[in-house]
């Protein structure tokens, strides 16, 4: 690459903030643009305190890139010219690019089950989670680490609710029996019914109906089953997997568009294992700062190292006074040590901290 490049990173959440903020310390001269529909940043991981209640920090992205020498636009990209290496913009705007990095993240996937679009909540960005909590029965479907999470604050917080959670798995099953174990024990305690061994196969407006015709009545449904992408890589012809995310080379490059990279939630990256990386912060952040550093290297004509990158652990709050943090082997497995109750908490806290500051926050 020569001459002053502009590097353009569409998405501000954890990957896009990440890459960003470690292009602006190591790509000399270029310039470096970031393209979001928010005008703020909000913790993903924390949406669930939201919805029950709970203020949460927000941080301007205009003042926090700027201060580092990088320009912020806030619009939606609604198309990418691949061709002619351009992002439209809602407005109208476009913006041009030389090098692009793809972060869109994810959002909700309410697809496939009648109902879920139209009448369930969600917690998956902070444009759906403006809702809070009003007592009666809320219903939260899927008991991944979202589901549980928000199970559990919300049982915590508003004690006069019934919280159900539905799932077909038991909550926390993929990680250690004493992991398991103890997600259960705490959900119990708070009072949250688990129904385990269920299939929801519709949403109505007062409820939810199950395989086998029971009927679970509910004042609010909340969808935390899993993520979908952003079809906008799809739509600009980049070669995307059956999800929609983009399909990289071992340098996060597009395998089909080499001035385009893409990372989290958005990518599909090589893991240990032979699997691809799981979404989720401790995947978005390493592989935007991984991408950014790839820019920097071919910008000085130099090839990158390879993505040194491994799980560690997995933490699930369990309110705001317990939490499960998960050790991990190197293939993201589950390891024998757990830590629990307010230690896993005080851990978990940190983590989350950690995490905003590793984007580049104050």
């Amino acid at each position: 690459m020569t001459g002053k490049q502009h590097i353009v990173v569409i998405g501000a959440g954890y990957a896009g903030l990440a890459a960003a903020r470690r292009l602006a310390g190591r790509a000399g001269t270029a310039r470096i643009t970031v393209v979001d529909a928010r005008a703020e940043f909000v913790e993903r991981v924390r949406l669930h305190q939201q919805v029950a209640g709970q203020r949460l920090r927000r941080w301007n992205l205009a003042e926090e890139l700027e201060r580092k020498g990088i320009r912020f636009v806030q619009a939606r990209a609604t198309r990418i010219d691949a061709v002619g290496k351009r992002i439209e913009l809602d407005g109208g705007d476009c913006v041009d690019y030389d090098v692009l990095i793809y972060a869109l993240g994810s959002l909700a996937d309410t697809g496939g089950v009648p109902g879920a679009a139209e009448f369930a909540k969600s917690v998956a960005t902070p444009e759906v989670s403006s809702w809070t909590v009003n007592g009666g029965t809320i219903a939260v479907v899927g008991a991944g680490a979202t589901g549980i999470e928000l199970a559990a604050e919300i049982a915590e917080s508003q004690r006069d609710s019934r919280v159900v959670l539905l799932s077909a798995d038991e909550p926390g099953a993929w990680l250690s029996a004493k992991a398991v174990a103890h997600i259960r024990a705490v959900l119990e305690k708070l009072g949250v019914e688990i129904r385990a061994d269920v299939k929801v196969v519709e949403v109505t407006a007062d409820g939810v109906r199950l395989a086998g015709g029971e009927f679970v009545g509910a004042e609010t449904t909340v969808w935390t089953t899993g993520f979908a992408v952003p079809e906008l890589a799809a739509r600009a012809g980049l070669a995307v997997d059956g999800a929609g995310r983009v399909l990289t080379d071992e340098t996060l490059r597009s395998i089909s568009h080499p001035e385009i990279y893409a990372a989290g939630d958005s990518a599909v990256i090589a893991g240990p294992g032979e699997r691809s990386l799981r979404m989720a912060c401790a995947t978005a952040l390493p592989t935007g700062k991984y991408a950014a550093d790839v820019v920097a290297a071919r910008l000085r004509g130099r090839e990158p190292g390879d993505l040194r990158f491994r799980y560690v652990l997995q933490c699930i709050s369990l309110g705001r006074r317990d939490a499960v943090v998960q050790l991990l082997h190197a293939d993201d497995t589950p390891a024998r040590t757990v830590l629990r109750g307010r230690l896993g908490a005080r851990v978990k806290e940190l983590i989350v901290r950690g995490a905003a500051a590793a984007a580049g926050l104050r």
